[in-house]
C-alpha cells in the first residue's frame, strides 16, 4: 500500500512544510511501515512544475498533452491513498491545490483520502469545501480530520513567517485515529479497483 502526503499549499512560507513532515513521521511509525507492507511518501505540490491548468481537453478523457500534466498523473496513479495537508484561504482550499486536483480524473478514483487542515479556524471550511471537491473526482475522504489551529499549534511571533510547529499532543492521537480509518478504506478500495479491472479485462 502507498499512501501520499499531499502538501497542497505552494506559498512562499507556507506552514503546511512543517506540518506534512510531521504526518509523514507519525505514519512511518506504523507497524505496517515497519513490516514493508505500506509506503508513505511526502508530494509538495510545489515540486510538481503544474501550470494552471489549460488542457485542451476535459480530464476525465484522459487525453492529457502537457508533459507536466503526464508526469503529475503518473504520480497519483502510483498511490492507493492520500492525505491532503490544506491550508484555508477565504473559506476555501489554496488555488494550487484545486489546479491540481482538476488536471486529474480516473487517476483519483476509488481511491481514498484523508484531510489534515490548519489556518486561524483550524481550517475546517477549507476541509469541507475539499470534500465535495475530491467526491465528484470519487475519492473517499475519512471521518476523522486533524484541525490544526494557528493560535495552539504553532508559535508564531511574526506572522509573515511559517513560526514554529508546536502541535498539541491530542493531535497526534487523531492522526493516528485518521490514518487507521484511511487505511481501511484503502484496502477496500483497492479490492473494488481490482476487481474493476478483472471484469474488464475479461469483458
Amino acid at each position: 500500500m502507498r499512501i501520499a502526503i499531499i502538501l497542497g499549499s505552494t506559498r512562499p512560507g507556507r506552514r503546511g512544510a512543517l506540518v506534512a513532515p510531521w504526518v509523514a513521521d507519525i505514519a512511518q511509525g506504523h507497524q505496517l511501515v515497519r513490516d514493508g507492507e505500506m509506503a508513505v511518501d511526502v508530494v509538495d505540490l510545489a515540486d510538481m512544475g503544474l501550470t494552471m491548468l489549460a488542457e485542451p481537453v476535459p480530464a476525465m478523457f484522459g487525453a492529457y498533452e502537457h508533459e507536466h500534466t503526464r508526469r503529475w498523473a503518473e504520480v497519483v496513479a502510483g498511490y492507493d491513498a492520500f492525505v491532503f495537508v490544506t491550508a484555508e484561504y477565504n473559506h476555501s482550499i489554496p488555488a494550487a491545490l484545486k489546479n491540481a486536483v482538476d488536471h486529474l480524473f480516473a487517476e483519483w478514483n476509488d481511491k481514498a483520502a484523508g484531510i489534515v487542515s490548519y489556518g486561524v479556524n483550524g481550517g475546517v471550511r477549507g476541509a469541507e469545501h475539499l470534500r465535495q471537491i475530491l467526491a465528484e473526482v470519487k475519492v473517499a475522504t475519512v471521518r476523522t480530520q486533524p484541525s490544526l489551529s494557528v493560535f495552539e499549534d504553532f508559535l508564531i511571533e511574526d506572522p509573515t513567517a511559517p513560526g514554529e510547529f508546536t502541535p498539541r499532543a491530542l493531535q497526534q492521537a487523531v492522526v493516528e485515529e485518521m490514518l487507521e480509518e484511511l487505511i481501511a478504506w484503502a484496502r477496500a478500495l483497492r479490492s473494488l479497483r481490482m476487481s474493476a479491472s478483472t471484469s474488464s479485462a475479461g469483458a
